[in-house]
């Protein structure tokens, strides 16, 4: 603690900048409104204060000018509302706790120092001249994360500014009042991170600006590497030191970088409501958040239907193992494998001697076009046009004979027949471009133009052009009918055409899954797995159905781009990728190839590598060093884990092969505790009865996790049954995240933590194959500050081999 003397001087200058904010704010109040009022205003008014008139060419200049003026005025005050918007927003937010931490640093050759103040977003003085509150992202206050006092030093654009720091203070501030002021000597103080991590679980995401470790920091202001792979033990802030960069690089390269030029892709849609809070906290807007599920479905569905990754994963989990499992699991392996990519492009280079396939193109059940001639006219191009080029060719001689067939349509049977139905408005739209095609090539009809301006009388007019005109004018009018109703059926024909629907690419990539023989011939490739004859199977089985088992999902869409072109996203600068084991290094070159100027950010735990298409994350031997190069790939790790207690940290790393370099910090609680019961019944009655007591404790987030959502469901009726009240079933569709009781497979709770977790099923029964030991220490790592573990039989022998000292 600090001395009485320090304490009074904090105090006075809290109660200083605290005024000075209640001041600005309420001098920016009646400005913010008046703005909002203004732009409202404008945009009511918008059309009142422009003068229409195209009369003549003067006329229409000044009417533009008149709009661009009121456009420029709504522009300017909709921007300046914004700012004003944005500080006011940005003060609200610093009233209740302006900083957090201080700084003094002296800087070399100059002499002297002031303290620097830093929280979540700055405030200057009244004239506007002196800081009175620094940014957390400002380059001065990297010292605050990366030094103890001494010798320091932090990066500015200008270059590097060495000196040295002569104190480093942590505040805790709540409501305005000075609860807690310590000085610390080395990264953020113990007592900070202890009461920030005491708390209770929230139903999202918090900010960790007060608490940011040196590691989180390096991760958080890394702007050189054009892959940054964090792996990070379970608790370890892995998302938080994610977002809170996501922060930083908007603020660094304000006006430069947009939010919607970063994108997040999420293990699940219930992640982005979790920490969907975060940066609105810092004054910033979201980012784009998709998972990647939602991207494949978006590009495939409705022409394909895809797996969801969750029921690849409970199929994984729940089927019986056999031939056909293994072969699944080879498949799902191989698929997601550099190997494959690698056949796949050796595919499109065959494809480009032979092998195309194309779909007729029918109308009216007959074909106008059938494949063979397509693949005929693909393969007379030159053999060194690339394929998707070869393809873009394909199309515009396709649209070139639709419209030589399309005239010669209009001569056929079934178009005098559609004619005999048409209605008043087909008519009088065919009447209304004669009148207009006669307007302009016969100036003797200007009259009866003028006379049947409405055109509310067609035999009339026909009357009026005269007898000696009349057959011309009814065959014309017939010959434009002509044009309007085989036009119109054509139309899906050219829009499919334009679309590159005329490639069969299910049938392209079916042809792959035939022989193996024939796979080698195709790809090139020396081997494939060793079940393939039933790989192929399972594979030509789903397409069959037009669907896609999620190991296909990617590569489909991979070989669709290789053969009709890639779809490129050069606006997107920056990719987040959470829980980023669960990816496959087929994945990953499938993202590079999508955002190809975006630098990559992938966070994960190859501890939590649940999926059985995990990817490592280390550099030895990682698919990401191989996609980005060792040069422009940084690996940091973060082991300490602040999420649970040190008791939870030492049961749950003692099961994790490799867990010895987890280090829990210094926050106790009880150990977990292990309940072996007689029944089903017996089980689910003392969960009841515990999840009440823990509630009782004033624990409000808590978790029964179960293996599989087929579980889950039968676990929420058991305990909905027995009077257990509060209970929501949570499933790959739940889209927030919120407190209560939740009931959850596994692996839906990845990335989200909870007070207390109860595993409901902590048996060798259900836990015994060597493939779940990773699944069971992400169930368990969810718990902030209790564990209990239920079984009705023999434990798991994750759990049977661990020491009994280490739980109760």
């Amino acid at each position: 603690m600090i001395s009485e003397n320090d304490w009074k001087q904090e105090q006075e200058r809290l109660e200083l900048v605290t005024e000075q904010l209640k001041d600005r704010i309420a001098e920016l109040e009646p400005e913010v409104s008046g703005l909002r009022n203004q732009v409202t205003d404008i945009r009511k008014r918008f059309w009142e204060e422009v003068t229409v008139n195209t009369s003549t060419q003067e006329d229409f200049e000044e009417t533009l000018y008149s709009i661009q003026q009121q456009e420029a005025l709504l522009s300017e005050r909709e921007r300046s509302h914004r700012k004003r918007m944005q500080q006011w927003n940005n003060m609200k937010r610093l009233l209740p706790s302006p900083y957090f931490g201080r700084i003094d640093f002296e800087e070399a050759g100059i002499g002297g120092s002031e303290p620097v103040y830093i929280g979540v977003s700055s405030f200057l003085d009244e004239e506007g001249l002196q800081f009175l509150i620094y940014d957390w992202r400002t380059p001065i206050a990297s010292l605050y994360y990366d030094h103890s006092p001494g010798p320091a030093a932090y990066q500015t654009p200008g270059g590097l500014v060495e000196g040295t720091m002569l104190l480093k203070r942590q505040y805790q501030i709540r409501d305005g009042q000075l609860r807690h002021v310590f000085d610390t000597s080395e990264t953020i103080g113990d007592e900070l991170l202890q009461q920030a991590l005491g708390g209770g679980a929230d139903a999202q995401m918090k900010s960790i600006v007060a608490t940011i470790q040196k590691e989180q920091n390096a991760i958080i202001r890394d702007d050189k590497s054009r892959m940054l792979i964090v792996q990070g033990a379970a608790g370890s802030g892995k998302t938080s030191a994610a977002l809170q960069r996501v922060a930083y690089l908007l603020y660094k390269n304000r006006g430069r970088l947009t939010a919607d030029q970063i994108v997040l892709f999420s293990p699940n849609p219930m992640f982005n409501s979790y920490v969907s809070t975060v940066l609105p906290e810092l004054g910033e807007e979201n980012m784009q958040q998709t998972t990647f599920q939602e991207y494949l479905a978006y590009w495939l569905e409705p022409e394909m239907r895809v797996e969801n990754p969750f029921d690849q994963m409970e199929y994984v989990l729940a089927a019986e193992p056999a031939k056909e499992y293994e072969a699944r699991l080879q498949g799902i392996r191989y698929k997601a494998s550099e190997a494959f990519l690698e056949a796949l492009q050796s595919y499109a280079d065959w494809l480009c001697k032979e092998g195309m396939r194309f779909h007729d193109i029918r109308f009216m059940n007959r074909s106008l076009i059938t494949a063979e001639r397509m693949k005929s006219q693909f393969y007379s191009y030159d053999p060194a046009i690339r394929l998707d080029n070869r393809v873009a060719m394909l199309r515009d001689w396709l649209l070139r004979e639709l419209a030589v067939l399309e005239r010669k349509e209009r001569q056929a049977a079934w178009v005098q027949d559609e004619l005999d139905y048409l209605d008043s408005d087909q008519y009088q739209e065919a009447y209304n471009a004669l009148l207009k095609k006669v307007q302009r090539e016969e100036a003797v009809f200007d009259d009866v133009t003028r006379l049947y301006v409405d055109a509310s009388d067609r035999n009339r007019g026909v009357k009026e052009l005269g007898e000696e005109n009349m057959y011309d004018f009814a065959e014309q009018e017939e010959d434009i009918l002509r044009r309007m109703v085989v036009k119109e059926r054509f139309r899906p024909l050219r829009r499919d055409v334009k679309e590159l629907r005329f490639v069969d690419a299910a049938g392209l990539y079916t042809q792959l899954f035939g022989e193996e023989d024939d796979y080698r011939r195709m790809t090139g490739r020396s081997e494939a797995p060793e079940l393939w004859p039933e790989i192929s199977r399972q594979t030509r089985e789903k397409l069959d159905r037009q669907e896609l088992l999620y190991e296909d999902a990617t590569p489909f869409l991979y070989l669709r781009e290789l053969v009709e072109g890639a779809r490129r996203n050069t606006d997107v600068r920056h990719v987040f990728v959470d829980e980023g084991q669960d990816y496959s290094p087929f994945q990953y070159a499938f993202l590079k190839r999508l955002f190809p100027r975006a630098r990559m950010t992938v966070l994960g735990d190859f501890g939590q590598a649940i999926f059985v298409q995990s990817t490592h994350l280390h550099m030895e031997d990682s698919p990401l060093v191989r996609l980005y190069g060792e040069d422009e790939t940084r690996l940091i790790r973060l082991v300490r884990s602040y999420r649970s207690t040190q008791e939870i940290v030492a049961f749950t790393k003692a099961m994790l092969p490799g867990g010895e370099g987890i280090v829990p910090f210094e926050r106790y609680g009880g150990k977990p505790r292990l309940v072996r019961l007689g029944s089903g019944e017996e089980r689910a009655a003392r969960i009841r009865d515990d999840l009440a007591m823990l509630k009782a404790e004033g624990f409000d987030s808590m978790a029964v996790i179960t293996k599989t959502t087929a579980e889950s469901r039968e676990v929420f009726d058991r305990l909905t049954g027995i009077g257990c009240e509060g209970l929501r079933l949570i499933t790959k569709e739940t889209l927030t995240f919120e407190k209560g009781i939740a009931v959850i497979p596994a692996y839906l709770a990845k990335g989200v933590e909870f007070d207390a977790v109860l595993i409901y099923d902590a048996s060798s029964q259900t836990y015994h194959r060597e493939s779940e030991r990773k699944l069971f220490y992400t169930a368990c790592t969810r718990a902030m500050h209790r564990l209990r573990l239920y079984a009705t039989g023999e434990w798991t022998p994750f759990v049977g081999s661990l020491d009994p000292s280490l739980y109760e």
